[in-house]
């Protein structure tokens, strides 16, 4: 894998009666949060070859969106492991995928964040927020560990 782009997903509802943290649906600003990320993604010739997402209904939909802004479409992989993650685990899912050029990860916060913090710093105590629908794309420099990415872009709504 030579570069990650990490999504958070974009604002969500917030949660109703009788329905769970994962069933949270996007806000009619977070569709455009998401469509704006993909679009800001293909203006700068990122394009990423697979897609992993949280299978929370948020992070589907945003993921969903912000894809549309390429073609071909790329086709969402859903990961369980995703949503809830701590770094370390975000970073063996991502081992898992180290055969794919760019890969778009869409998650959640603290987890998001803190991967581009240990990615970036080396330390995931370092990581500096990252708002709904907010990307990082991130060069690898060899092999993916911590400290051994250099962060390109960051870009938020």
């Amino acid at each position: 894998m030579h570069e990650l782009i990490l999504l958070r997903h974009a604002e969500a509802l917030p949660p109703t009666a009788g329905d769970g943290d994962r069933d949270r649906a996007l806000s009619a600003r977070g569709e455009q949060e998401a469509r704006a990320a993909g679009r800001w993604l293909a203006a700068h010739g990122v394009r990423p070859d697979r897609v992993l997402c949280s299978p929370a209904q948020r992070a589907r939909h945003t993921a969903e969106l912000a894809v549309q802004a390429f073609a071909p479409v790329a086709a969402i992989g859903l990961a369980e492991e995703i949503y809830d993650a701590t770094p370390g685990e975000l970073l063996a899912l991502l081992d898992q995928h180290a055969d794919a050029r760019c890969v778009l990860l869409v998650g959640h916060n603290p987890g998001i964040e803190r991967l581009v913090a240990l990615l970036v710093e080396g330390r995931s105590d370092e990581f500096r927020g990252m708002p709904p629908a907010g990307l990082a794309v991130l060069h690898l420099q060899g092999v993916l560990e911590p400290g051994n990415a250099r962060l390109d872009a960051f870009w938020s709504p």
